[in-house]
């Protein structure tokens, strides 16, 4: 039991010596939805977008084709935790599906809204880096309603405060008619291998000891 636990030990640093995974998306300039009545600032137009699972922790980051700071507009992440209905389905957007928001401002500010109630993300949860905006979402914070946390699906679209409200106030959407999934860092991986392979010799030890049924 010793050695195997020692393997495991050294796979979590091997795991945590890796670069950090995310899954990215990558959006074109420019791409701002015809049914987008608002100033089109570069700040309000996604040119990537990242979703990655660290720990108990959603790390979401996206970045813009212009620094962000406009003061105009602030960032919606759609989050389908399973069962999600297609809201956007009138302009054409069938795969964004949602059933709860994370909304960043641009004075890095941010809060997690579900069906009913509103939390606000901790200080220091949300940053801005320039054209990028990035925040820190606790895993607690988005309980699922179907899915495991790797089957959370993930979607960013800007909203003008110069259009009043609705549809029409989206700029764009990252990725286009789609969600995106997160990737585990490798040390979350790292943890998850080790509880399987804790899980696995616990029942070889329980097999020895007779407590399984011939």
């Amino acid at each position: 039991m010793r050695s195997i636990s020692a393997a495991m030990f050294v796979l979590s640093f091997a795991f945590a010596a890796q670069p950090v995974m995310a899954t990215t998306v990558s959006d074109p300039v420019g791409d701002f939805i015809p049914s987008y009545t608002g100033p089109h600032l570069a700040d309000l137009d996604v040119i990537s977008f990242s979703a990655d699972l660290v720990g108990a922790n959603f790390v979401l980051s996206a970045t813009m084709a212009g620094p962000i700071g406009s003061g105009d507009g602030f960032y919606v992440i759609g989050v389908d935790r399973g069962g999600s209905p297609a809201p956007f389905t009138s302009i054409g957007e069938t795969g964004v599906l949602f059933n709860s928001v994370v909304v960043l401002q641009q004075n890095s500010t941010g809060l997690v809204s579900l069906i009913p109630g509103v939390t606000n993300l901790p200080g220091g949860a949300v940053t801005i880096s320039g054209s990028t905006i990035s925040a820190i979402v606790p895993l607690a914070l988005l309980p699922t309603t179907g899915f495991a946390p790797l089957q959370y699906g993930f979607n960013i679209w800007p909203r003008s405060t110069a259009v009043a409200t609705g549809i029409a106030a989206i700029s764009d959407f990252a990725p286009n008619n789609a969600t995106i999934t997160a990737v585990p860092e490798p040390v979350t991986w790292a943890l998850l291998l080790f509880g399987f392979g804790g899980a696995g010799v616990a029942m070889r030890r329980r097999r020895a000891l007779g407590f399984e049924a011939a």
